[in-house]
């Protein structure tokens, strides 16, 4: 039985550039939404599509020199992947920044929060 490797440590590109990034969640919203009818079963029978979107949540660190202009983001492309060869590249498009904040403890670095929002995901 061969062990199975997974996906480990990523790598994340703001237009091309390499941040240091310590955290990074990706939400999806499908869009799908419940249509209720009235019907003899008392009980919703399908759905309706709409939009997807992309929500991304990134804490970064903080570097004393060079740092992105988060709240000034519109328009960027967001590249994430695998650390290790062989994985896929996932980009979301179109990125804008909604809330960037700052974060201190005594126990580690400095870090940034930021939340994005994606018009668009693509596999390269």
């Amino acid at each position: 039985m061969a062990i199975q490797e997974y996906a480990g440590s990523i790598v994340l590109e703001v237009d091309g550039k390499e941040v240091e990034v310590i955290d990074l969640s990706v939400s999806t919203k499908t869009g799908r939404k419940l249509v209720k009818t009235m019907n003899k079963t008392g009980r919703a029978k399908g759905f309706a599509r709409g939009i997807a979107e992309y929500e991304l949540s990134a804490t970064v660190a903080i570097p004393l020199s060079g740092d992105l202009d988060w709240a000034g983001i519109e328009g960027a492309k967001l590249t994430v992947y695998p650390l290790s060869p062989g994985g896929a590249r996932e980009s979301y498009l179109d990125c804008f920044s909604l809330e960037v904040g700052e974060k201190y403890d005594t126990d580690n670095e400095a870090k940034r929060d930021i939340k994005l929002q994606s018009l668009r995901k693509v596999a390269e």
